[in-house]
């Protein structure tokens, strides 16, 4: 067994055909002056470990990297991936949604086509999730192979060569104040659950009858007509929690600023919450009586029950945010 020649057969192997000869040649030269007149096979192994795998030798001679991502692009493909890849998937789980409820034809209960909706919704957000993943990584590979310089220095998010003073726009960010992407998409996520139950209350908030394995939606607990008054207000309260999703994003931890204007988006929400509440005909009377039955109450005190819980826990979760907020913004 000859380790040089088997050794060289592995790299060029590994070659374009067109150059394998040249290669070997020179390999093999380079071997022999290493090794010394009268070598040994342990000679032959410490020569050819200094020369490392052959593996890791071939790709030395090849004109492509043998990798996918290299190092130049790596750190800057994955934190642009963690940024899409959140926000591509809240995009389609609301796009399920909104495809769902304009089909919707009222003859089935609303909780079913919810259920089916968070089923379809999910898969179609790990559909959306490897799709984006593939596009976004052959782009990057594509990027890698036609990129002249293709050296080592990774590269900035900026696609710029890094330099010391790129450190001076770097601030330190504590652990505890750091915005995860998670955060912002469950941010996202929230803010479509709960304006999607704005919007269709009517048909998905009530008291529903079990059946055949089936529920079937019986009685509205809201008044359409008196909710749908609201919505200029709660579409502006909408597009100001994807605003403060969007800043989070952007900012990647909690500033005084941001959670100056996360308060003021906490009071402005619970004020449109409260006056939307305490309207007395916001709930139906056919609801009240129900449930007011089913609590052995008068039909005023289940009312007072229903919008004194709603406005205490409503506020002592918008408090908990603003203090959160604060308290996160002052670590350094």
């Amino acid at each position: 067994m000859n380790l040089i020649d088997i050794y060289i057969q592995e790299v060029i192997r590994r070659l374009p055909e067109k150059n394998r000869e040249d290669i070997a040649l020179e390999l093999r030269s380079t071997i022999e002056d290493m090794l010394p007149n009268d070598y040994r096979e342990e000679d032959v192994k410490t020569v050819l470990e200094k020369l490392g795998s052959p593996v890791t030798l071939a790709s030395g001679y090849r004109d492509r990297p043998m990798h996918l991502i290299g190092p130049r692009y790596f750190d800057v493909y994955v934190t642009l991936l963690k940024m899409i890849l959140p926000i591509a998937a809240v995009i389609s789980f609301i796009s399920v949604i909104a495809a769902y409820f304009i089909d919707y034809n009222g003859q089935e209960a609303v909780i079913n086509v919810a259920l089916d909706v968070m089923g379809v919704g999910i898969w179609r957000m790990i559909e959306v999730g490897i799709q984006t993943f593939f596009w976004f990584t052959l782009v990057f590979a594509v990027i890698e192979r036609t990129d002249k310089e293709n050296g080592n220095q990774p590269l900035t998010a900026s696609f710029k060569k890094w330099t010391p003073d790129d450190l001076k726009n770097i601030a330190y960010i504590p652990k505890k104040k750091a915005i995860s992407k998670i955060e912002v998409f469950g941010d996202l996520m929230w803010t479509a659950i709960w304006a999607t139950l704005y919007f269709y209350a009517y048909q998905l908030v009530g008291v529903y009858k079990g059946g055949g394995g089936r529920l079937e939606f019986v009685i509205p607990a809201i008044n359409q007509d008196v909710l749908f008054g609201y919505w200029p207000i709660v579409v502006i309260v909408i597009g100001f929690e994807i605003a403060l999703a969007l800043y989070k994003l952007i900012k990647g931890q909690w500033t005084k600023r941001m959670a100056i204007y996360n308060t003021a988006l906490q009071m402005f929400g619970t004020i449109v919450f409260i006056v939307i509440i305490i309207n007395p005909n916001l709930m139906s009377q056919e609801f009240i009586t129900f449930m007011a039955d089913l609590f052995t109450l008068n039909t005023n005190q289940f009312k007072v029950w229903i919008v004194s819980g709603g406005i205490f826990f409503f506020m002592a979760g918008a408090a908990f945010n603003v203090y959160d907020g604060f308290r996160k913004a002052r670590i350094h």
